[in-house]
């Protein structure tokens, strides 16, 4: 395999991971109020599918680093499937609540074994000092142009089924459900990977554990990836405020909620585009920076000003509304598919092949957290006190931190965290 091969099949797969959840982003919600759900209900629904994935976060980490990162993804593709099509005949808050549980598995399996495997990859083919930023760059791009064209097709799609054949709104998730089969086969036979040592079921039991452990001194007890745990979170409390807020915010510009689903499915498709393009201008703007940590606080700033703009037009009515939403939706996701970019590189740089997989998840983890507290906090606030002072709490979040790439440590964490070991053995 060339270089050029393996990041051929990193974007593949990077393109088909995001595909089913684009396909089911702008119906789901309307498909749960459709099957009877409360708004509640659907809350706890999504609440499920969160909690589920953060507790699986770090032990599916763990086991892509044991088992390797084919099979991993493999069960991720298959577990997308089940619980695609589970959602889409779903007609109980209960099998809601299942489809959200097998979802979150699947999310949690799919957090970072596809750019391990790139990583991995070339450097067996180009060695340890190898470039990554052009490779995940153009990996992340792919996952962004996958939520974009999912997003607008799974919009559409309910308005071209035929109700006398199927719900409307079942067919985005089932469309999702046929990428993640696609997805599976690509990764059985697309993704070769060098041959693992056997294992027993318990020596693997074993191992997990242990990885996993080692994975959380790591990210606790470096500097550097302190920091970008950090970092991570703060961007989890911008994504959920903008997931959380701004499809009401559509709805009442548009006038109802049907419009304000096509509205919001067209405005997170340009985000998703923006998304791309930040993730394809990352390294210049790392290069122009001086640097990947000061190119990530040009990130940062760039989206804390962007919801800062959500914020300072949260009054505006009509067309003007509309335009300024998704004006600073497509700025906040060029800003944080920069930074992104940036923190995912230095990440890769900070740890080695043995527990890069379950760093990375702990990275995941942590934005999943920073969502969680956002989710608790920021709906309330908006309730309360208006979209303006949610947004701008959100917006002085990001904005604090660009802090944390300030004299970012450059050193490798694993020199950081065991530094006696060094000569040990």
């Amino acid at each position: 395999m060339t270089a050029r091969s393996a990041l051929r099949r990193y974007m593949l797969v990077s393109f088909l991971t995001w595909l089913p959840p684009g396909l089911m982003m702008a119906a789901m919600v309307l498909l749960m109020a459709g099957r009877g759900l409360g708004l509640g209900q659907i809350g706890l629904a999504v609440t499920v599918f969160s909690i589920v994935t953060i507790g699986l976060e770090l032990p599916t980490g763990g086991l892509a680093d044991v088992v390797g990162r084919r099979v991993v993804l493999a069960a991720s593709a298959a577990f997308t499937v089940a619980g695609l099509v589970l959602m889409s005949v779903s007609t109980t808050f209960a099998m809601f609540l299942m489809s959200g549980i097998l979802k979150g598995v699947a999310r949690a399996l799919s957090s970072g074994p596809a750019a391990s495997w790139y990583v991995d990859t070339l450097h067996d083919l180009e060695g340890p000092g190898a470039d990554l930023k052009p490779g995940l760059a153009r990996g992340g791009a792919m996952e962004s142009v996958a939520l974009c064209g999912g997003v607008l097709a799974g919009g559409a799609l309910p308005l071209l089924v035929s109700p006398s054949l199927i719900f409307p709104l079942a067919a985005p998730p089932l469309a999702g459900a046929v990428a993640a089969a696609v997805l599976l086969v690509v990764v059985v036979f697309a993704l070769p990977e060098p041959r693992h040592a056997h294992r027993s079921l318990a020596s693997v039991l074993r191992e997990v554990p242990a990885t996993v452990a080692a994975g959380v001194r790591l990210a606790t007890g470096g500097a550097t990836l302190r920091r970008l745990m950090a970092a991570a979170a703060a961007s989890g409390v911008v994504l959920i405020s903008i997931e959380l807020l701004t499809p009401g915010r559509l709805a009442e510009l548009a006038g109802t909620a049907e419009r304000g689903s096509l509205a919001y499915a067209v405005v997170a498709a340009l985000g998703f585009a923006g998304s791309a393009t930040g993730s394809a201008l990352a390294p210049r703007v790392a290069r122009l920076a001086g640097g990947s940590a000061r190119g990530a606080i040009a990130g940062t700033v760039l989206t804390a000003l962007s919801v800062g703009m959500l914020a300072a037009t949260s009054e505006l009515n009509g067309p003007a509304g509309l335009v300024s939403a998704g004006l600073a939706y497509v700025l906040l996701f060029v800003g944080g598919a920069v930074t992104g970019l940036l923190c995912l590189e230095m990440t890769h740089k900070a740890v080695t092949a043995a527990e890069r997989t379950t760093v990375t998840s702990t990275s995941s983890l942590s934005l999943q957290a920073g969502g969680i507290v956002a989710n608790l906090t920021l709906g309330t606030l908006a309730g309360q006190a208006g979209l303006a002072a949610a947004w701008t709490i959100a917006a002085v979040v990001m904005l604090s931190s660009a802090l944390l790439f300030v004299r970012m440590p450059t050193g490798s964490s694993r020199a950081q965290v065991l530094p006696a070991r060094s000569g040990s053995g």
